[in-house]
């Protein structure tokens, strides 16, 4: 599995020679271009982490950290130059993993990435968030989020997005799908396949994601 790293750092010498070094070690890394939007980029990436730098212009790290933290649980790494304990304990109550002081060396981070990644998704720990195409499934809460908010799923509505962020870029057969209800015993018949994806195509639009789900003839439906 290769992760994806979303870099939020206005310096740019830093960004590069963060970038490549990470690249080196086997992970995309997207970095924010523009400073006013770093919510709309972090939502387009749909990384499995954030760098995070606290000084930014128009609005600083915290800021972010927040608005991220009322749509994903993906994880949060702070850096900083200010980094006395105030800095560090306030970027912890505000959802960050963890807190990098500057400057630092590009191992030692490396190494942070590599620890906050495995607490977050090894150890076969169940993901309890799957992102795709700027959509966020919550499986615990049963919720999707998007760009423009968040919509509350049916049971069925929800196993039908899980199986297909699941398999993302490939269809997913009608059968499939049922067979996958049937496991939770959710005896669900071709028209009420039909309805329940209707449903489903409708919050999607709502939450900001119009065209996500498509169907493909003859094979079934797909996340494009």
């Amino acid at each position: 599995m290769t992760y994806k790293i979303f870099l939020v750092e206005d310096d740019q010498a830093i960004a590069d020679s963060v970038a490549v070094h990470l690249v080196m070690w086997g992970y995309q890394v997207q970095c924010a271009q523009d400073f006013q939007r770093v919510l709309e980029e972090f939502t387009g990436c749909a990384p499995h982490l954030v760098l995070l730098d606290i000084g930014l212009p128009h609005r600083n790290g915290y800021y972010w950290c927040q608005e991220i933290r009322k749509r994903s649980k993906v994880p949060v790494v702070f850096l900083s130059s200010a980094s006395d304990n105030l800095d560090i304990i306030t970027a912890m109550e505000l959802g960050g993993d963890d807190f990098i002081p500057k400057p630092f060396d590009l191992p030692v981070l490396t190494a942070k990435v590599q620890a906050v990644l495995r607490r977050a998704y090894s150890f076969g720990a169940s993901v309890n968030v799957l992102e795709y195409g700027g959509a966020q499934l919550d499986l615990g809460e049963g919720s999707l989020t998007g760009p423009k908010g968040r919509q509350a799923l049916t049971k069925n509505e929800l196993r039908i997005l899980q199986m297909l962020m699941e398999n993302a870029g490939r269809p997913v057969s009608r059968s499939g799908l049922m067979a996958r209800l049937w496991e939770h015993e959710s005896f669900v018949d071709d028209n009420t396949l039909t309805v329940n994806v209707s449903r489903l195509r409708k919050k999607l639009e709502n939450a900001g994601l119009p065209g996500l789900l498509t169907t493909c003839k003859g094979q079934g439906y797909l996340l494009s």
